[in-house]
This record gives structure tokens, sequence and C-alpha cells, in this order.
């Protein structure tokens, strides 16, 4: 299965880890190897982890916490309380170590200390009062994502995804409306 990363942030990318939630949702992490696969894509974690079925149910957990914290900002709610408790106390576990070296910045640590990294980062967003966070418009899509764009105008997760569906679908639209022989 082929991961997105274009939400701006890990815990938001884990999100998008089920696609179409309100239509016919499609988990993208079926198992503990696919978890593995995703942490290794995901360019800020660690490149090489191993999930056990314990490891595997936390991060699943961890996800869709996260989900529901991220949609209760998104529809201005108070947050589920129990959402609050699974992440922060995932937040309160270990960290991955990081190193820097003249080829950069590298990452190690255990799938612990990868979801601990990861309810982090989504708690810096939730946050933060000033981090413009939104649900993708194209219909069906229901990843969320930060949008930094100027003016907070973006209006899908990604353009090569939503974005090129959306505007190929209006061209169709477009041209199945204009008469005949023009």
């Amino acid at each position: 299965m082929y991961f997105s990363f274009v939400s701006g942030d890990p815990a938001l990318d884990l999100t998008g880890t089920v696609l179409s939630r309100r239509d016919e949702p499609v988990d993208a992490l079926a198992t503990p190897a696919d978890l593995e696969r995703w942490v290794a894509e995901c360019d800020e974690l660690p490149d090489r982890v191993t999930a056990d079925s314990a490891t595997f149910e936390s991060a699943l957990s961890l996800r869709e916490a996260f989900y529901r914290l991220a949609l209760d900002r998104v529809l201005d709610r108070h947050f589920d309380p129990r959402s609050l408790e699974i992440v922060n106390d995932t937040a309160a576990g270990p960290l991955p170590t990081v190193e820097l070296s003249d080829a950069g910045l590298r990452m190690t640590g255990d799938l612990p200390a990868v979801l601990s990294h990861i309810a982090r980062s989504g708690i810096a967003v939730l946050a933060d009062p000033h981090v413009c966070l939104k649900e993708c418009g194209r219909t069906g899509c229901t990843r969320l994502y930060l949008d930094r764009s100027r003016g907070a105008r973006r209006t899908w997760c990604g353009m090569d995804e939503c974005g090129n569906r959306v505007k190929a679908a209006a061209y169709r639209a477009r041209r199945r409306a204009r008469p005949q022989g023009q």
C-alpha cells in the first residue's frame, strides 16, 4: 500500500492511514509490518522499528485518539477526555535519540519511543492557536492537514491526490456541459 505524507505533521500523517473514514474506510495499517513500513517511510521518524501486536495496537489507539482530538479542534469542540488521556499517556513515554553529524540528523529508537515522539508532535500542533488545521475539501477524503499556505487558502490535503482529482472532475463536468460541436 502507498503511504502519503502530505499532512504537515507525523501525527496527522498517522491519522491519514485510514482513508475515507466516512464512506468505506480503508485501513493502510492492517498488520504490524504495515506500521513498520509506514514509520520507515516517514522522513521525520527512525527508519527501523519493529512492531509486535501490543505496540501495533498502541499505535492504532494513538492514531484514533489523535484523529478525534484533531477533528474536535477543526470543529471547535471540547477535546474528548479519553482521547486526551491516550495521547498524553503516550507522550509521557520514552523519546527517540537524535544525533547530529555532517550527514545530517539521525533519529533512533524503538516503536514506543516513536509513538511518544508522534504524540508530542501532535500535542504541539493541537496546542498552537495559530496553526490552521483543516479537513480536505475533496468529497470522500477525511484527511486532516496543516494549512501553511499564504492566507490559509489551501483546499486539499495534497495536490497529487485530491487536488488533481477535483480539478479533473471539474474539467470533465465542464466538457459534458458544453453544447455539442464546440
